[in-house]
């Protein structure tokens, strides 16, 4: 049971006050993104890391974040993203043939992948960034419709509440002058 070595980075304020909470020791902070992440500002928190990776600094890279799947429905994600991964297919075939026994590449196919290989982490890494500003917009929204859900029947409730003691009200006057009434009569 050899004990396995992690740093934790956190982006977003949520993120750093409830792990520092649970008493996480975080390695790194990100505060930048706000609303709307950028790739521009994403960029260099992926280099960096690839940085490490290919110097042996690290060994893997797992992102957890809020996958957004639809308006219902948003799930925490665990998603390793070094080292790079061919994507799953549920019906891949047994033997794949090489594409560089059947074409030549110009550029080789090593410098295609120098470039792609980077390029393709950064966009997927970026994608988790995205993912979870829109999970936090979407939750956001849905918690806003149904505050105004509430407060529309809040109002409609006090609303019937002023209604009938106004009503008690006028009924109590009415009764009071017609009380009078039939007193000036006797």
């Amino acid at each position: 049971s050899e004990r396995v070595s992690t740093d934790v980075a956190v982006s977003g304020k949520r993120g750093i006050s409830a792990l520092k909470f649970r008493g996480v020791d975080i390695a790194r902070t990100y505060t930048t993104f706000e609303d709307k992440p950028e790739f521009a500002a994403v960029a260099p928190i992926g280099q960096a890391y690839l940085e490490a990776y290919a110097s042996g600094a690290i060994d893997r890279l797992d992102v957890v974040y809020t996958r957004f799947l639809g308006i219902a429905k948003q799930e925490a994600t665990a998603e390793m993203l070094l080292p790079l991964s061919a994507p799953e297919a549920a019906d891949a075939p047994a033997k794949i043939e090489l594409a560089s026994d059947a074409y030549d590449f110009y550029p080789s196919a090593e410098s295609i992948l120098e470039e792609i290989l980077p390029a393709s982490f950064l966009s997927r890494l970026f994608k988790c960034f995205l993912d979870a500003a829109v999970s936090e917009q979407v939750a956001r929204m849905v918690a806003m419709k149904a505050a105004t859900e509430n407060a529309g029947g809040l109002i409609k409730s006090l609303s019937r509440q002023y209604n009938r003691a106004r009503q008690s009200q006028i009924t109590g006057e009415i009764m009071e002058i017609l009380g009078g009434v039939e007193a000036l009569k006797k």
